[in-house]
């Protein structure tokens, strides 16, 4: 009997995409699956535009506004699947990307092993999405997979993910007292769980871009932001060393702990000692933070505060940037298929 799958979606103000997300979760080719989307009290239309789309085979709910994780958790406790695939409410996922992962799952019920697979940033067009492969697009032993994120700062967006009934149990539910990294400190939960990643290259998962919420991009973190931030970070390091504790594991999380400095200093000395009890621990210790070498003269005119913020701020520019340049490509090709439709 083919496993059910159960595809989850919280959202929040979505109403610009949660149409198109729905839609590449009932597209998906394995037959056997249920749609939970779970609106978190949004104040558009985005409740109204899901529950269109109500049916035998999706169900829509509405919460009051508590956030992301609270709404997952909630749509997980109505999911009757095998598996498990979580899907954020302005992203997509390819039509074939649920067959290509399961279809091996489905020869040996590998309820051990958690499945990844390609997946690419987007701004408006999906057709223009950019798929960078990074060392983290192989089939690794979970201690190795999480190595390589801690050490080389990469990263696997959520929606690649299809996890089986058994580790999403034995990971417990979504922390819904952090404001950042929630899906950085749930994954590293079920990878600890784990006994293999196995990457799926021909699954392809399609991650929206531009539209806020990166950590990167932020330059206003708060306190319950920057704690949140904190104990992810734990959680990484404690994880991994659990699994090895070696040189090359002590030294890539020196690396992680150093790389969030930046974000602490010099307001948050209070977590900035934390981390260094931590680098401590490992052996080691940190050192103050230092701009990139583009931004040592803004410190030199302006001070430490704002060429901190500019350093920070300015991929956000960036992606603005490409966002209009995409929006003109896209444009280009909407008008060249008219002109072909017309003759």
């Amino acid at each position: 009997m083919e496993q059910l799958v159960s595809i989850l979606i919280p959202a929040f103000n979505a109403e610009k995409w949660i149409g198109k997300c729905i839609k590449s979760a009932l597209n998906q080719t394995w037959r056997r699956k249920e749609i939970i989307v779970v609106d978190d009290g949004s104040m558009d239309s985005t409740f109204e535009i899901a529950k269109s789309y109500a049916s035998p085979e999706a169900l829509v709910m509405t919460q009051g506004n508590q956030g992301a994780c609270a709404a997952r958790n909630f749509a997980l406790s109505l999911a009757q699947g095998d598996y498990i695939q979580w899907l954020d409410a302005d992203d997509l996922i390819a039509p074939d990307k649920i067959e290509k992962q399961i279809e091996d799952a489905e020869s040996g019920l590998i309820s051990d092993i958690i499945m990844s697979c390609a997946w690419g940033f987007f701004y408006i067009c999906p057709s223009k999405t950019r798929f960078i492969p990074n060392s983290l697009w192989e089939t690794l032993d979970p201690v190795e997979w999480l190595f390589r994120k801690i050490d080389r700062n990469e990263w696997m967006a959520p929606e690649t993910w299809l996890v089986s009934r058994k580790l999403t149990e034995q990971a417990g539910p979504w922390n819904e007292k952090l404001a950042r990294d929630q899906d950085g400190e749930y994954f590293c939960r079920v990878l600890k769980e784990a006994k293999q990643v196995r990457f799926f290259p021909e699954a392809r998962v399609f991650k929206r871009a531009g539209i806020g919420g990166s950590i990167s991009s932020d330059t206003n973190l708060s306190g319950r932001k920057l704690e949140s931030i904190l104990i992810s970070v734990q959680l990484h390091v404690k994880t991994l060393l659990a699994a090895e504790n070696s040189m090359r594991t002590r030294r890539a999380c020196l690396r992680l702990l150093d790389r969030w400095t930046i974000y602490l200093y010099p307001e948050r000395t209070d977590l900035l000692d934390r981390m260094q009890s931590m680098a401590n621990d490992l052996g080691g210790q940190l050192s103050p933070p230092r701009l990139r070498r583009k931004y040592r003269w803004l410190q030199m005119v302006f001070g430490w505060r704002i060429a901190k913020k500019a350093q920070i701020a300015l991929p956000n520019f960036r992606s603005l940037a490409e966002k209009n340049w995409e929006r003109v490509l896209c444009f280009r090709s909407a008008r060249k298929r008219a002109r072909y439709s017309r003759t």
